[in-house]
């Protein structure tokens, strides 16, 4: 039995994780229901993420963002 992080659970839910890992996470599928149950919970967790109407932040936190990076910038030498 294998031992997958969170990670490497999202990773293979996008499909973005190595063939080998992708391979060995399908094998333990097959018979790991705790791991079953943890990538159900993922995936209602990515399903609930993709309905949810994200907004734009207002231009003052953009330009709040902006300032302490130029200032983050000033401070820490090159």
């Amino acid at each position: 039995m294998n031992n997958f992080t969170t990670e490497d659970l999202l990773l293979y839910l996008y499909n973005e994780q190595t063939d080998s890992k992708s391979d060995a996470i399908n094998q333990e599928l097959q018979n790991n229901w705790a791991l079953k149950e943890k990538i159900q919970v993922l995936i209602e967790a990515k399903q609930c993420v993709e309905k949810t109407k994200l907004q734009s932040p207002r231009r003052q936190t953009i330009d709040a963002i902006l300032k302490y990076a130029e200032h983050v910038n000033e401070v820490t030498p090159h």
